[in-house]
């Protein structure tokens, strides 16, 4: 199974490599545009970063469950950035 460490850094190349910057990445996997991440667009994300299928739920919904802040089970901007800066 793959490390958080090896996780994370898959999705910090996903974002640099492919964004000029953290507000481009948002918008580009926030499909529907509502200003959160769903677990379906974080999953989506995960995809691009390479993550195995079967991880990929899984590690969306920890990354739910340890940045959702206001509790409406989504990643907002202000969460992702948090996310991101702890990359």
């Amino acid at each position: 199974m793959a490390s958080k460490k090896k996780i994370l850094k898959k999705i910090k190349i996903v974002l640099t490599g492919n964004f000029d910057d953290p507000q481009d990445a948002f918008n580009f996997f926030d499909k529907n545009n509502d200003g959160a991440l769903s677990k379906k667009e974080i999953v989506a994300l995960l995809k691009k970063a390479e993550i195995s299928g079967f991880l990929r739920g899984l590690v969306a919904s920890a990354l739910i469950s340890g940045y959702d802040f206001d509790d409406d089970n989504k990643v907002g901007w202000k969460e992702f950035k948090q996310a991101i800066s702890e990359m």
